[in-house]
């Protein structure tokens, strides 16, 4: 019998959990803290070890840094919450699944990447690693499912009306993020959790992942950097530029190493994303930018970084139109993710033609995504996808203008589909 909690909201990843187990000894759920790991984890385990629990003194902690065997032998599928405490935990479940054929025996999870060296087998074959994200607006029910990306690659849509969102409203989902924390809370305390998960991470978190101690400072002006170019493709060249610009203290700077040094640890601890570039399928003369797109995890972080309310956001539509791409992007990831499929954008540094979205699926086929806040945008999306489907070599299996306000799915003449994100679903 499962650990499922009271009030659990189904995740997508749960189908992907449920095949992994049948096929492999282990699965390692990896993603930000707060995203939903441990409840999800819960759904499909049937005992637990908490190696972060305060309640108890860190009992089972002191336990496994004594002998990880003393917190491996409870009911399968166990879980292993926070793993990464003890890292040791990775090559004894791995040298545990190489015992037996039996699968589906442990579910780690873990809200940050230990230091390598620590462990000794990368768990290939034994252990599946799977990331988990923020809810998406389909899984907070904030998008109806009309359409699926499977039915676009299927050619399967259906012209219909759909339910408009308010501008106000897509601000706020914006704002309030997909934290399971923050779904069913009001809007200003959505933003206090956001900014709260800021200041943890500015606390400790860069300093508790490997014990090297970070200047608190720098990594604030790096995250507002961050902040400010959320959804473009900024070098960490841009990124030391731009913080330098914003350095009110004269005698502080920020090297290079510095730089990618504190986006590592963003890295490790699932708090940035890097969107790849689509570099294949397009003919080769073709200068591709090879850059990939910065994202938070998550648009809340950007804003509580920033201090952007929903008002602000409505009063400057430029910054509306990146964190709404932000918010699209996210989900179309976790959609892609969900049926097998990877997302990546796709910019010609000569002409700069660019795609915000490439969705590629298992055979190798994919869809070129054009995303706009607004409807009165949807011909400069068209004219932007049609001069990306001149450049193909292989051509798109479908184009598609995601917009934030618009109340219908439609194909129009020319073949390319029109759709709010707030219709979509896997």
């Amino acid at each position: 019998m499962s650990l499922t909690k009271k009030g659990y909201m189904p995740r997508l990843i749960d189908k992907s959990i449920e095949e992994n187990l049948e096929i492999f000894g282990a699965i390692s759920i990896e993603g930000a803290k707060w995203c939903g790991k441990t409840w999800t984890a819960l759904h499909h385990s049937n005992s637990v070890v908490y190696l972060n629990n305060t309640a108890d003194n860190f009992r089972e902690k002191h336990l496994a840094e004594m002998d990880v065997n003393l917190v491996l032998d409870k009911d399968m599928p166990e879980l292993i919450d926070e793993w990464q405490e003890v890292p040791a935990i990775w090559d004894a479940v791995r040298f545990k699944c190489d015992q037996d054929a039996i699968k589906g025996k442990y579910i780690l999870t873990g809200s940050s990447v230990p230091v390598s060296d620590k462990i000794h087998h990368s768990g290939a074959g034994r252990i599946c690693k799977m990331n988990m994200y923020t809810m998406s607006l389909y899984e907070s029910g904030d998008s109806s499912g009309d359409v699926s990306l499977m039915d676009l690659f299927e050619n399967k849509v259906k012209n219909k009306l759909v339910n408009k969102i308010e501008l106000q409203r897509l601000a706020e989902l914006i704002v309030r993020g997909g934290w399971p924390e923050t779904i069913n809370i009001n809007i200003a305390g959505a933003m206090k959790i956001a900014k709260s998960y800021i200041e943890a991470v500015l606390d400790k978190d860069i300093i508790y992942i490997d014990g090297v101690k970070r200047d608190k400072e720098k990594m604030e002006m790096l995250l507002r950097s961050l902040a400010r170019n959320e959804s473009t493709i900024s070098a960490n060249s841009l990124l030391m530029k731009d913080i330098d610009n914003n350095i009110t203290e004269k005698d502080v700077t920020i090297s290079r190493n510095t730089v990618a040094d504190y986006l590592d640890v963003l890295k490790r601890l699932h708090l940035i994303e890097n969107q790849n570039p689509f570099m294949y399928k397009i003919r080769s003369r073709i200068n591709v930018g090879k850059n990939p797109k910065r994202h938070f995890v998550d648009p809340s972080l950007g804003c509580a970084v920033l201090n952007i309310t929903p008002e602000k956001l409505i009063n400057d539509l430029e910054t509306f139109g990146l964190y709404f791409e932000a918010l699209c992007e996210r989900d179309l990831k976790i959609y892609a993710e969900a049926i097998g499929a990877k997302l990546y954008h796709y910019r010609e540094n000569d002409t700069g033609i660019e795609v915000d979205a490439i969705i590629e699926i298992a055979d190798g086929e994919y869809g070129a995504i054009e995303i706009k806040l607004g409807a009165n945008k949807e011909e400069e999306a068209v004219a932007s996808l049609k001069k990306f489907y001149e450049l193909a070599e292989v051509k798109p299996k479908f184009m598609c203008v995601i917009c934030g306000l618009y109340n219908a799915v439609i194909k129009r003449p020319d073949g390319i589909y029109v759709l709010p994100i707030t219709a979509l679903k896997p």
